[in-house]
Formats: structure tokens, C-alpha cells, sequence
């Protein structure tokens, strides 16, 4: 009987101390951000000090870039590979952080980096994500760029583009989406197994491809979007990922908060061009709270934190996460 009684007091201090502990785990907020740099300037000419003004106005503690190298002087729908030097070095100088250049080629990749506040551990099989400790919590970035060819928006609104068909339907274009950048999304959900156990998992990326959440039949009927579809890339990250969307998850209304981060080149009217939401932060974690989202841009009220001038074609997608 003596023997039972301790064993079941034992069993009550150890649930209490385990309590305990997890009643004490530190709150941790990150702000992230995801930033397509168009070359870090290059493509302008320009040096790295406008894209370095962008993250420190967003007060980015991690950030995943895309296009740290300048598009080749010819650059076709199809074929257009990186070259020169990447700029993340320089930028993650400028700010004082770290960084990795994911430097291996493949169907997630396309002159990218991850730079960050805190130091950068190992890297996951291909390179599309790195482990990062934040004091003493484990969290894991992924950031990954995929292909723009075919893109389905200009598709569907007959806007050429390469030799890419007009699509009808928005079945048709889930379907082509998925053939371009499903195999993309194969290696990613093969990397983020290594991801199991952390405190915290983000993903940012220029996905060229817009969100399921964004063309729906509310957006059709504001006259946003031409068709309903179910963009698989996003759908698969949120579904099979775990993710959550932190800025649909900060404002849930497409209609209202529409977030067009391509692009900041042209008019909304240009008949050449679609406005959308193709630049993404995701994260998953326990007890994740979004605190606040939002635009990186040129201008109101396109942008919600404004920094002029402003270095690239796209704007950028910041989020403020505790958990």
C-alpha cells in the first residue's frame, strides 16, 4: 500500500513540476519578413542601402530574400538564370546579422537567402531551410522562390507571356499551377520534416503564384479577380504544411485588405499586368499569436509601413508572431 501511495505521489509531483514548467516557458516575439530584393538593387544599378532600409523600417528579425543575384541581360519567360554575386553578405553586414545563401539548384530556388538577427545553424537537405536559435528556443526558417512560368493570373486574362496557352477555367489553372511548381513543393514538405520538434517553423517565399485565400467568389464580385481558384501551392503549405497564412490570419477579408505585392511598377489599369498577392509569410508554432501584419511598399495605401525610395518590383510581407 506504502509502495502504491508513493508512486501515485510521485506521479502527482512530476505532473505538477511538469506543469510548472511549461507554465513558465518564455514568450518569444520574432518579426518576420519575406522580400523579393530584385538583385538587391542590381537590376537599378543601385547598391544594397534602400533594400537595408526596407527591413530595418519593418524591424525584421528574420528574413527570407529572394533574388539576391540580377536577372542575365537576357532573361526570357522561360529561361532566365541568376548571375553575379549575391548581395546577401552585404546586406546581413549592413544590419549586423547572419545569413546563408542557399546556393544549391533546384525547383524551390532561385538566388535566395535567409538572413537573421540570430545565429544560423545547419541547413536543411536542400537548402531550403536553416535551424536558428532564438535564445533557447529552437525555430526554423524556410524561404523558398519559385517558377513564374507559366503564370495562371495572366493565363486566364489573356496577357501574353512566353509560349504559355490561355487558360478558361479556373480548374485549368490549379491544374497548370500544380504541374509548374508541384515538384517544388515536393522537396519543400521533404525538408521540413527536419523541422519536427522546433519551437517555431516560418516559411517566406515569392511563390509567384497567388493564394487560394485571395481569389474566391467575394474577390470575383469586387471585380479583383477573374475566376475563383483553388491556388494549390498555397492550399498544400496550409494543408499538408500545418501553416498558417500570418497575413490572411491578421486580416481575414480579401476584399478589404487586398495586399497586392506585385507590383509596385505598374497601375493597377495596366492591361499588361495583374496586381496580386505573391509574397508570403507563413508560420506554425504552439499558441502562435499574429500581433500585427502587414505591406512593405513605396506608398498609402498600397503599403502599410512606407519607405521611399523603394529598391524593388515587388513589395514585401512582413508579420510580428509570439508564441
Amino acid at each position: 500500500m506504502f509502495s502504491a501511495r508513493a508512486t501515485l505521489l510521485a506521479a502527482f509531483v512530476s505532473s505538477i513540476l511538469c506543469f510548472s514548467a511549461q507554465a513558465q516557458q518564455p514568450t518569444t516575439e520574432l518579426t518576420v519578413m519575406s522580400f523579393n530584393i530584385w538583385g538587391g538593387g542590381a537590376n537599378e544599378s543601385k547598391g544594397v542601402e534602400e533594400t537595408v532600409a526596407a527591413i530595418r523600417a519593418a524591424g525584421a528579425d528574420i528574413i527570407g530574400i529572394q533574388e539576391t543575384k540580377p536577372e542575365p541581360e537576357v532573361c526570357e519567360a522561360d529561361d532566365c538564370a541568376a548571375t553575379g554575386e549575391s548581395a546577401a553578405a552585404r546586406i546581413a553586414e549592413a544590419l549586423g546579422f547572419h545569413h546563408f545563401d542557399q546556393s544549391k539548384e533546384n525547383p524551390a530556388l532561385w538566388a535566395n537567402a535567409i538572413i537573421s538577427r540570430y545565429p544560423i545553424g545547419k541547413p536543411t537537405a536542400n537548402e531550403l531551410g536553416v535551424e536558428i536559435a532564438v535564445g533557447d528556443r529552437k525555430v526554423y526558417a524556410f524561404n523558398i522562390h519559385l517558377t513564374d512560368f507559366p503564370y495562371q493570373p495572366y493565363q486566364l486574362l489573356n496577357i501574353e507571356y512566353g509560349p504559355a496557352p490561355f487558360l478558361k477555367t479556373g480548374e485549368e489553372a490549379a491544374a497548370a499551377a500544380k504541374a509548374a511548381r508541384g515538384p517544388a513543393l515536393d522537396l519543400l514538405m521533404s525538408d521540413l520534416k527536419e523541422a519536427d520538434g522546433a519551437d517555431a517553423v516560418f516559411l517566406f517565399g515569392d511563390f509567384n503564384e497567388p493564394s487560394h485565400r485571395d481569389w474566391t467568389e467575394a474577390a470575383v464580385k469586387a471585380g479583383h479577380q477573374p475566376t475563383v481558384v483553388e491556388y494549390p501551392t498555397t492550399l498544400r503549405i496550409e494543408k499538408e504544411g500545418g501553416f498558417t497564412d500570418l497575413f490572411r490570419a491578421a486580416f481575414p477579408d480579401e476584399v478589404a485588405k487586398t495586399a497586392f505585392t506585385w507590383t509596385p511598377t505598374s497601375e493597377p489599369t495596366d492591361p499588361e499586368d495583374h496586381h496580386d498577392r505573391i509574397d508570403f509569410t507563413f508560420g506554425k508554432a504552439d499558441n502562435l499569436t499574429v500581433v500585427k501584419a502587414g505591406i512593405v511598399g513605396e506608398k498609402a495605401p498600397e503599403a502599410d509601413i512606407v519607405v521611399t525610395p523603394w529598391p524593388s518590383d515587388h513589395r514585401a510581407s512582413m508579420a510580428t508572431v509570439r508564441f
